[in-house]
């Protein structure tokens, strides 16, 4: 079904469409990344849809299903920017039961893949459900950190979602019902947590395209200035 045209689907089939002139066939990966309440979840169902509407195949993974256990990411305390940063995903679950068999299914479609392995508001494992797909299909995975060292060499092609501190802390208040303050002291495990990220990685940077999502229903492509 064709989606309506709009600023946004105009920018996200833009975006398809750069896709599609480096990658025409096979299984391809897209990240969606930003700090906490840039709505990348949401960017990511969109960016979906016009795959979708053009016959594609296409594969949905938030990362919140590659969790660790709750345990492991407070191993540090519950406000360690630290544990935020480095402990919150399982990448070698994410690699083995998603990232690995997806690729391998481009010559061996009956490979199965997980698209979640852990849920994170039961703190447990998640059913184990795998799913296979055609040899040509996109996956797009959303998250933060996806920029980061141990995994920017997953994706074949990614966005950075852009959004001022205090829309995201709006947000995430929204959402998860935090402090609406970007400066509060309860909010210091997801600033410092993602402040440290992006010093040690320069995320944005590596992305294949930098996105304003301030307004959601108007998202604007922006172009680093590196002079």
């Amino acid at each position: 079904m064709r989606l309506p045209v709009t600023p946004r689907t105009t920018l996200l089939r833009e975006l398809r469409d750069e896709v599609r002139r480096s990658y025409r066939a096979g299984r391809v990966i897209v990240a969606v990344d930003g700090t906490a309440g840039a709505g990348m979840t949401v960017f990511a169902d969109g960016l979906a849809d016009v795959f979708a509407e053009e016959g594609t195949s296409v594969f949905r993974a938030p990362m919140d299903g590659f969790h660790r256990p709750r345990g492991e990411r407070h191993a540090g305390g519950r406000d360690s920017p630290g544990g935020l940063s480095f402990d919150s995903y399982d990448e070698a679950t994410f690699r083995r039961v998603l990232i690995d068999p997806f690729r391998n299914g481009a010559t061996m479609p009956s490979a199965g893949f997980q698209l979640a392995a852990w849920d994170v508001a039961r703190d447990v494992p998640a059913e184990a459900r795998w799913v296979t797909g055609p040899e040509d299909a996109v996956l797009i995975v959303d998250g933060i950190f996806l920029h980061g060292p141990t995994l920017r060499g997953l994706w074949h092609w990614s966005v950075w979602l852009e959004v001022a501190a205090d829309f995201a802390a709006q947000r995430v208040t929204r959402r998860d019902g935090t402090d609406p303050d970007p400066t509060a002291p309860v909010d210091n495990r997801q600033r410092a947590g993602q402040g440290l990220d992006r010093r040690d990685s320069a995320l944005s940077h590596a992305a294949s395209v930098i996105v304003d999502n301030t307004d959601p229903g108007h998202p604007r492509r922006l172009y680093a200035d590196f002079c």
